[in-house]
């Protein structure tokens, strides 16, 4: 069967509206809804693009499975910063063409159609249901994956969708929450999808008292944990797909570099589906990706960024009214309930400021709003600035 029909709510011209109105405001709009990243690309990274640029690998066809220096950067990548040994639990990797292709094809390329369930956060990123949707099976809403009952008696339910740390709300969960969900997927016979695509991004609860975002000895310490941990999994990939990107820890959202590692079984047949159809990174992306991998020293860099803006925006969000408003446990994110009777109210209240963050409801809760901090420090700090102002 071709891809089925899917509803969502994600529907960024919702949002054009409010975008107008924001222009209007003295000194323009400070755009916080779309998670793309405006900081530059590191110039080892450039480097390696350009010199691969008429290298055998972009005048030929490159290898759907990636080239065996960017598959070893994968697994090396792993084991320095994830704590994992792909070797060692019998997980394959394959690059995908950015991860929002992967998560969108994930229920197609496991085969699942009409009658299959997949399970996912009731708050979370909206592609998750479109991918279930597009394969014809059925989504499967919860509050919390981590309670494993609420879904594990289910009938027919044929994946699991985790993401931690979590878009929009930042949640992180431990390795005794993700063993458990393991655990009981195993037992009916469900693949767990981890979606860790922020999982460098996990944030020190004393972030917002002023704490640095660490160094490259300390990025494996503040990394979020990875569901193929051999502790995590039992020693064995068995069932676990992991999911990770380079847009946001290394500036690379057009360079569209990610990748699934896990169940080998799983990943070869997906690799073997990808070049069927043409799922193929670029011979010189690859290049740059071998490279970014690597480099740890920009991504601890972006960190300090990204901790900056964290504490800034929470300080302008709080001062205006907005008591929940904290550096999240991970991620790009801050995940505030609205004050009016939904989100779309204080939409329209903060284009008046020149503020644009993101309804909740296109990820699950039209009573929050998400604000990212994938702005310039300039922009995060005028948009404090306005938030602060309001209230003086």
């Amino acid at each position: 069967m071709g891809f089925g029909k899917y509803s969502t709510p994600y529907d960024w011209s919702r949002v054009a509206a409010f975008r107008v109105i924001a222009s209007k405001y003295p000194g323009g709009a400070v755009d916080l809804s779309v998670g793309s990243p405006v900081d530059s690309v590191a110039q080892g990274v450039q480097d390696a693009l350009t010199e691969a640029a008429n290298a055998r690998n972009a005048y030929g066809y490159p290898a759907t499975v990636g080239t065996p220096e960017l598959r070893q950067s994968i697994t090396d990548w792993y084991k320095r910063t994830r704590g994992v040994d792909l070797e060692s639990i019998d997980a394959d990797v394959v690059p995908s063409v950015g991860s929002k292709e992967a998560v969108a094809l994930m229920a197609s390329m496991l085969h699942l159609h009409r009658g299959d369930v997949v399970v996912q956060p009731r708050v979370s990123y909206p592609t998750y249901s479109i991918g279930t949707q597009l394969a014809g099976a059925t989504v499967h809403y919860v509050d919390a994956v981590e309670d494993t009952q609420s879904w594990e008696g289910v009938r027919n339910v044929k994946a699991v969708w985790v993401n931690s740390p979590n878009n929009p709300s930042g949640k992180v969960l431990n390795e005794f929450q993700l063993h458990d969900i393991i655990v009981a997927a195993r037992k009916i016979g469900a693949v767990v999808l981890s979606d860790e695509c922020y999982a460098l991004l996990r944030w020190n609860p004393d972030l917002a008292a002023g704490m640095d975002a660490g160094s490259v000895d300390t990025l494996a310490d503040n990394a979020a944990p990875c569901a193929l941990r051999t502790g995590v999994c039992s020693g064995s990939a068995h069932g676990i797909l992991s999911l990770y990107s380079l847009s946001k820890q290394s500036n690379m959202a057009g360079y569209r570099t990610a990748f699934i590692a896990g169940d080998s079984e799983l990943v070869k047949e997906m690799s073997a589906m990808r070049k069927q159809i043409g799922l193929i990174i670029p011979g010189p992306v690859q290049a740059a990706m071998t490279y970014a991998l690597g480099d740890d020293e920009s991504v601890v860099a972006q960190r300090r960024r990204y901790s900056m803006r964290l504490r800034a925006l929470v300080d302008g969000l709080r001062t205006y009214g907005y008591a929940d408003a904290a550096v999240p446990q991970g991620g790009l994110y801050i995940w505030v309930k609205a004050l009016g009777d939904d989100c779309w109210d204080d939409m329209g209240q903060l284009a008046r400021l020149g503020i644009v963050p993101s309804p909740g409801e296109f990820y699950g809760d039209k009573g929050y709003l998400r604000f990212s901090v994938t702005a310039s420090d300039e922009a995060v700090n005028r948009a404090a600035h306005r938030l602060r102002e309001k209230t003086a």
